[in-house]
């Protein structure tokens, strides 16, 4: 009778689709599947992240036969032959077929012509590379593995089936059929900055190797554009990719590109692309370079105490000594866990943080004012904590730390020849130095008020500033008068005084840390009508913002035309500007009150 049909066209092709019965070729999966779900279920093998178990058991308690014939031209072709009589031999080669089933020279056969599917000759990856069927030594060194990486949108195509046939062919001594690895990690799916798939067809596809090494405009619309399925989407994605990339990509180095994709991989199924984290890792490779630069020119040709004299270490070189093994330990622990993720935000918090911005800064007033045992002391702590630094990076970013490494090792005495081959930095306890720790984070605490307040007050940077100290604990004190120095110099202050304890001290702009009231007074510093008025102009800047913004989020049509990653960059952007304003607003407060 008559029915509506839908008729179904090909994306690619744009032809008609029609559905034909084929004879094929199929595999019985649940006799294979049973053993490979005991194995996942007694803790055999485990998914890493562990929800990804479910997905696993979902597929496989509910398995289908497995069609292994596949009509391309490519591919491991089919070991069947088939004689005049549709008679069906199955052997390694057509030689074999006719000896095993003494078929004569007269007896003509054809071989089937379909191929096998992929994932089929893939499932005999752990065992196949490695030998068998012969019981080879590196199978049985090197089977099982211990870690399998994949992503998640191939577990039952590969995953599964590598489960499957390993615990199938592979048996140990006694019988019992052997997990192909233990631990299987699955990665993300990498998208693009809207968490689009990445294709062809879509024209958002970033070529990893543009990333690293850059390309120009032109090159990229034609590699976007060029030879495309669909070449009516090819304006769509040249206007799109002239919007995205109008000077073309930039190159990143591999360094950079890898460090990011670490960053990225949380435990989240989708991964959406970002270029200013790219942008940003390459300035962190930037960072160590120019820090690498500053520890190799005072080092290089220099007593750094490796062989022997006395040696003085400063606050500083305890401090970050200190730091640097919490960060061994907390690394390790994000390693061990598969979490590059955290990883990635552990050795960038010391480098950039710790390593660079602060020590680096601390060791200033030893090297222009240290004694020879300090110096050497400072000397021996730079180029101890960098090396250690660079083996702790070399397995994310392995290009600039063996570079920068090779000048290293000449200074530490070592004579390897490659940092790949150096053992791995393990946490120290002993050199966890709990007051260094303590002190340090107290004079970075005061350290970063005084900053503040020449940021808040508009006061240039190096213009000398007296300290105020008020309401000091027995502990401020000592800290002050131990570390003077090191406070001068990286505040820029001309002077240090505690006050008593009865004393207000003049009018001043006031910071509260542990144990203690800062202040630093304004006489002379600011004009207070000038800073007033730049401030209400500030304000003002601002409002006129937030009032653009509000009056886009109130826009009924914006707000339903705009994508969902647009609205919230300008929620973002809103949420900003109100904080910024807040602040100021802060400032006139205490400005007004002088």
């Amino acid at each position: 009778k008559p029915h509506d049909l839908t008729v179904p066209y090909g994306d690619r092709g744009g032809v008609v689709i029609e559905p034909m019965l084929t004879d094929q070729w199929y595999v019985r999966a649940d006799v294979l599947a049973k053993p490979a779900v005991e194995a996942v279920e007694n803790g055999d093998i485990q998914f890493v992240p562990k929800q990804y178990e479910n997905m696993y058991f979902s597929w496989m308690r509910d398995i289908q036969d497995w069609c292994i014939s596949r009509q391309l031209w490519w591919g491991h072709r089919i070991p069947a032959w088939y004689d005049n009589d549709g008679n069906v031999y199955v052997g390694r080669t057509e030689d074999e077929v006719r000896q095993e089933n003494n078929l004569g020279a007269d007896v003509a056969l054809r071989q089937d012509e379909d191929v096998l599917d992929t994932w089929f000759s893939s499932a005999l990856w752990t065992f196949s590379t490695l030998g068998w069927p012969e019981n080879t030594d590196a199978l049985r060194q090197f089977h099982p593995t211990s870690v399998m990486v994949s992503g998640f949108d191939i577990i039952f195509f590969w995953i599964a089936r590598m489960i499957m046939m390993t615990m199938h062919f592979i048996k140990d001594e006694n019988g019992k059929p052997q997990v192909p690895f233990h631990t299987v990690y699955m990665t993300g799916l990498i998208r693009d900055d809207e968490g689009q798939k990445m294709s062809k067809s879509k024209g958002n596809v970033i070529d990893p190797l543009d990333m690293v090494d850059g390309i120009s405009l032109p090159e990229l619309l034609e590699k976007r554009t060029g030879n495309m399925m669909q070449p009516q989407m090819a304006e769509k994605i040249r206007k799109r990719t002239e919007k995205q990339f109008p000077n073309g990509i930039e190159p990143h180095g591999t360094d950079a590109l890898r460090f990011t994709l670490a960053a990225l991989a949380s435990t989240g199924r989708d991964i959406n692309w970002d270029m200013k984290r790219l942008e940003g890792y390459r300035n962190f490779c930037n960072k160590l370079w120019n820090a690498s630069r500053f520890v190799l020119m005072n080092t290089e040709e220099q007593d750094c105490g490796f062989n022997g004299g006395e040696m003085t270490l400063s606050l500083a070189d305890r401090w970050i000594l200190a730091e640097f093994n919490q960060t061994v330990k907390a690394y390790r622990d994000a390693l061990d866990s598969f979490r590059f993720d955290i990883a990635a935000g552990i050795l960038y918090e010391f480098t950039w943080n710790q390593f660079c911005d602060w020590y680096l800064e601390l060791t200033k007033p030893v090297m222009t004012g240290g004694s020879e045992s300090e110096l050497r002391g400072t000397r021996h702590t730079l180029v101890t904590v960098l090396e250690g630094l660079l083996r702790l990076a070399h397995p994310i970013i392995p290009f600039i730390t063996e570079t920068i490494w090779q000048r290293v090792k000449v200074i530490c005495g070592i004579t390897a020849d490659t940092i790949m081959l150096q053992p791995f930095p393990e946490y120290n306890a002993a050199q966890v130095d709990e007051a260094a720790l303590a002190d340090t984070e107290w004079l970075k605490q005061a350290i970063v008020a005084v900053r503040n307040i020449r940021a808040e007050m508009n006061i240039a940077p190096g213009k000398p500033l007296e300290l105020l100290l008020r309401g000091c604990s027995e502990e401020a004190v000592r800290r002050v008068n131990d570390n003077r120095s090191f406070l001068q110099t990286l505040a820029r202050l001309e002077s240090i005084t505690v006050l008593p304890a009865d004393d207000k001290g003049p009018v001043s702009v006031t910071k509260i840390i542990d144990g203690a009231e800062l202040l630093i007074p304004m006489a002379g510093l600011i004009n207070k009508d000038d800073e007033l008025a730049r401030l209400a102009k500030e304000v003002a800047k601002i409002e006129g913002e937030i009032a653009r913004i509000e009056g886009k989020l109130s826009n009924e049509g914006f707000v339903a035309r705009a994508p969902e990653a647009v609205i919230a960059k300008e929620r973002e952007k809103l949420d900003g500007y109100a904080e910024a304003k807040a602040k100021l607003i802060e400032q006139q407060a205490v400005i007004s009150a002088l």
